[in-house]
């Protein structure tokens, strides 16, 4: 119980009436005028620095009872409480599934064969018996050159061959004459010794001229221009009527093999290791090509072999896939994205990569309640495969994760289902970049979270 307070009351002039005043319900009563002793005395108002204080004391009261009211009946942000409105989520039923550990990388298809076709003789080009676009199987003929000057030659070298060879039988005649002539010491040694050598010079003649014929026929061969291999018969560069020779720079035509067909690509030097090791096991590591994008499969192929040296400027060592190109989507100096499949984790658990969450828990998902509420769950991952990743800890199949509304949810939040999402699994990688700012490698798909 507070004690009562004094109440000093001062006689102002112009206040003729205090007995009305009251303090804590108790009358007051009038001030008894002292006695004069002497002259007035002249009592002074409170100080000014006094009044201010009580002003301020009352200003922090009202502004604490404001601020009070205002932290009491503040109203909860969204989805921060149980009490919140439900929000609206896509879930997805965590499954168990296989995942691909892949690498992406830039690659540039090259032709495993490609012909600049030249005369091996000088003439006039004849005839051309080929369209530019056309496919060609090896032998076809292609072009023929005037061939009346060789067919000349091979018949002036043929009977070179046969004068010499009469000649070499008329010594061989003689030397058997010779011979018997001198089992009877008829005829001199020396005669003798002449005739054998002579045989012997009319033989490398005759050899020679033979040489010769075989030359002539091979040049008359040379007049008809086959194709040395199957393939595509690329834009016609010299015209029918023209001389051509040994040495013209571009050549008549150029053949390209499309069936089958390479790409040369790059990775990292630390992925060989995992790569010699897979294929020493005799494992065939498939790999498909995409466009520039990214987006669309070309074709599809296995990797053959890679470089014996990395490429320190850049550390990376190159490698090389081939493909059937059975449906000619693929053509020499083209750009393509690779992805090598270079394992596959079987039968374990995956789940959209929509779905994780990253912040101060670290990595983690919102796993639905059976009470249509949300908890945090962090999670361990493994690799990614496109959308998919594997999910090493912290859900199992069968549980149901947020894949999309996740951004205003808490721990405990209230939720209301949209649609179940489905659990494809895409084989589609991401464009990837290069250091000059182009279409390059991205980080490998296979790497650890």
């Amino acid at each position: 119980m507070k004690s009562p307070a004094t109440l000093f009351l001062y006689d102002y002039p112009g206040v003729q009436e205090l007995s009305d005043v009251r303090f804590m319900n108790q009358p007051v009563k009038p001030l008894q005028q002292a006695p004069s002793t002497g002259p007035s005395q002249v009592i002074q108002p409170p100080s000014r620095w006094r009044l201010a204080s009580i002003a301020v004391l009352a200003l922090l009261v009202v502004a604490g009872i404001v601020w009070w009211s205002k932290q009491g009946g503040a109203p909860q942000q969204a989805g921060g409480g149980r009490n919140a409105a439900p929000m609206s989520i896509v879930p997805e039923t965590v499954a168990k599934g296989d995942i691909g550990i892949n690498l992406n990388a830039l690659g540039t298809v090259t032709s495993l064969a490609t012909v600049t076709i030249r005369t091996q003789i000088s003439g006039y080009l004849q005839k051309i018996d080929f369209k530019e676009g056309d496919d060609v199987k090896k032998g076809d003929l292609l072009a023929e050159i005037d061939s009346r000057p060789y067919e000349a030659t091979l018949a002036q070298a043929r009977g070179q061959l046969a004068r010499d060879e009469a000649m070499l039988k008329g010594a061989q005649v003689d030397l058997t004459r010779y011979q018997g002539l001198a089992a009877q010491n008829a005829v001199a040694r020396q005669t003798l010794d002449t005739q054998v050598a002579l045989v012997a010079q009319d033989q490398g003649t005759v050899e020679a001229d033979r040489a010769a014929v075989k030359s002539a026929e091979v040049n008359l061969q040379y007049c008809r221009i086959l194709s040395p291999l199957d393939g595509r018969v690329g834009l016609r560069q010299v015209d029918q009527g023209n001389y051509v020779t040994p040495g013209d720079t571009n050549g008549l035509v150029v053949i390209t093999q499309l069936q089958p067909i390479s790409v040369l690509f790059t990775v990292p030097e630390d992925n060989l290791q995992a790569i010699s090791k897979r294929l020493q096991a005799g494992a065939v590591l498939p790999a498909a090509a995409y466009d520039r994008s990214g987006a669309n499969k070309i074709a599809d192929g296995t990797l053959q072999t890679f470089d014996s040296q990395i490429d320190p400027t850049t550390g990376t060592i190159k490698l090389r896939a081939q493909f059937p190109n059975e449906t000619r989507a693929l053509y020499p100096n083209q750009f393509v994205n690779i992805r090598l499949l270079l394992d596959t984790h079987k039968d374990v658990t995956t789940m959209t990569t929509a779905g994780i969450q990253r912040g101060v828990p670290g990595t983690f998902v919102y796993l639905i309640n059976t009470d249509s509420t949300v908890s945090v769950r962090p999670v361990r991952l493994g690799v990614t495969d496109g959308n998919r990743v594997e999910v090493l800890s912290g859900i199992a199949p069968g549980d149901r994760v947020v894949i999309d509304g996740a951004d205003k949810l808490r721990d405990g939040a209230k939720i209301n289902l949209r649609a179940e999402a489905t659990t494809a699994t895409p084989d589609t990688p991401a464009p990837v970049t290069d250091k000059s700012g182009g279409k390059k490698k991205r980080s490998d798909s296979g790497q650890q979270q």
